[in-house]
């Protein structure tokens, strides 16, 4: 591989875990500030109500969940990447459903979800806004998948997904982040990489913006698009890193404007200073952008490797 992109991909945040031993902590979580401890996630969402609060999450491996119906709670490791949820869904969704006012995570590491209907995630995010900061996506079949709220915001920064995504047995593709229809999705010096199948990331919000990520599809397995936007929007795609695989199910484009049909109006997108390119020792053909609404996409200057074409029209 050469020197400058394995110092690109090696250069974006990877957080790694170094949970502690679990074993002999019995109220794990916490409220910030009150002294108020709990042996259960959801006891301590309860106990914020409607109100404002901070949960802190002991070091440890932790099979719990929680569904958050009101207020505004963070969820923070108390000890950044030594905090992880494994394995256990509420409500056959995820590690955390959210539907309150507003959410954040930060610092935490969620894995190995897993649901008969082959969408288990680590956050299902129903109504409100979502910020996440600083936290890891792995070995589950979503990382983030949102039901529709155009009125909310979500906001993922400095985060990893690794492993994620399947399209099989019959069922809906499951993606590493999947947002319905919300007012707008940004996404921020974030790492996706080594996907099990279906889009890195899809997205029906009308404003995306992603920018200073990387895309490392090097060692993913059957996936497709690396940003799918499949019904349209705005916004800004820029100074990312794009590689993709031989593994591919569909490798015709990098990112899609409107594959599912135009519902919105695509000429207010910008993608430019982005770093898109085949890895090395493959030999095949792709678009950068495949756009299927005819709106005029700003696409603007773009470092492109071989075997790419800057734009497609479908």
């Amino acid at each position: 591989m050469p020197r400058l992109l394995s110092a690109l991909l090696a250069g974006t945040l990877i957080l790694t875990a170094s949970p502690l031993a679990s074993q002999g902590v019995d109220q794990p979580f916490s409220l910030e500030g009150s002294g108020q401890k709990f042996s259960r996630l959801q006891d301590a969402v309860n106990a914020i109500g409607e109100g404002t609060g901070t949960i802190l999450v002991a070091p440890g491996t932790w099979r719990d969940c929680a569904v958050q119906t009101v207020g505004s709670v963070t969820y923070k490791a108390a000890e950044p990447g030594t905090a992880i949820f494994d394995r256990r869904v509420c409500e056959g969704k995820a590690a955390l459903v959210l539907r309150g006012r507003d959410a954040t995570i930060d610092g935490l590491i969620f894995q190995n979800m897993k649901v008969p209907e082959g969408n288990g995630a680590g956050i299902r995010i129903e109504n409100g806004n979502l910020t996440v900061r600083n936290s890891t996506f792995r070995e589950s079949e979503e990382g983030i998948l949102s039901a529709p709220d155009p009125a909310g915001n979500i906001l993922i920064d400095r985060s990893t997904f690794s492993r994620l995504g399947r399209c099989d047995r019959g069922l809906s593709c499951s993606h590493s982040v999947y947002i319905g229809d919300y007012g707008a999705l940004t996404i921020r010096k974030s790492r996706f990489e080594k996907g099990n199948g279906g889009h890195y990331v899809k997205s029906h919000a009308a404003r995306i913006e992603v920018t200073d990520s990387t895309f490392d599809d090097v060692q993913g397995s059957t996936t497709n698009y690396m940003i799918d936007l499949p019904v349209g929007a705005s916004g800004l795609i820029a100074r990312n890193l794009f590689v993709q695989g031989e593994n591919k199910e569909n490798h015709s484009a990098f990112i899609t404007v409107a594959p599912e049909g135009r519902q919105r109006d695509s000429s207010g997108l910008k993608i430019v200073d982005n770093d898109a390119r085949i890895a090395p020792g493959i030999n095949r053909t792709s678009a950068f952008v495949a756009n299927w609404t005819g709106d005029a996409v700003q696409i603007g200057a773009n470092k492109l490797g071989a075997g790419l074409t800057k734009l497609d029209e479908r």
